[in-house]
């Protein structure tokens, strides 16, 4: 039970900090962080929650298939718990965090039929753990599907690690990484390149 209530509250201090940025509109987006490998539970956040405040319904508890370890009737875990479900599965990462921002809406449908976007030699970069020169990183993005199985399933195509991030056309992010706080650093720095190249295309046309 401490366990649980240490990740709790250090999800929740994360949920805290992003709702500061306003990467919350409209109830969207959600948060888990890993609880137990075996067996696998994470906690996951309830759906329809205003997240910009903090509740003691705010997260739910779930296994491996993403089902509430003990039922709650007037709270259920995030339609997309799914998406994490293939996180944990797949790898040994801690927290994965999806938001829906202006920025990255932008950038999945400025780059959306490319597949991908790709940002080279910035210094943001370094947050993601990459110190080359001039380093490149490349974000894939993906069909935003109504039917949640069929866009985890697409997104489970990319997860080639513990760390990573998946772009969901005229959606969000997807980011997970070990733990909160590399996740949070993760997420921030690609929200970071979203806003430079937004306003990079802006001033330059």
């Amino acid at each position: 039970m401490s366990n649980i209530l240490t990740r709790w509250n250090e999800l929740a201090d994360v949920k805290d900090e992003l709702a500061t940025r306003d990467w919350f509109f409209g109830t969207s987006g959600n948060l888990s962080i890993k609880v137990s490998d075996n067996p696998l539970t994470f906690l996951v956040s309830a759906s329809g929650k205003d997240k910009r405040k903090r509740t003691n319904e705010d997260f739910l508890l779930v296994d491996r298939n993403g089902e509430a370890v003990e039922e709650t009737p007037h709270i259920k875990p995030s339609a997309e718990t799914l998406l994490h479900v293939d996180i944990y599965n797949r790898t040994n990462a801690g927290c994965s965090l999806h938001v829906h921002t202006i920025d990255n809406n932008v950038i999945s449908e400025l780059y959306g039929d490319e597949g991908e976007v790709v940002f080279k030699g910035q210094e943001i970069i370094k947050a993601l753990g990459i110190w080359e020169e001039d380093a490149e990183i490349r974000i894939p993005i993906i069909k935003n599907h109504a039917h949640i199985p069929t866009l985890a399933a697409e997104l489970a195509e990319h997860i080639e690690g513990d760390t990573g991030a998946v772009l969901i056309r005229n959606h969000g992010i997807t980011v997970w990484a070990k733990n909160a706080f590399e996740a949070k650093k993760h997420l921030e720095a690609y929200e970071f390149l979203f806003s430079y190249r937004v306003k990079l295309l802006t001033i330059k046309r």
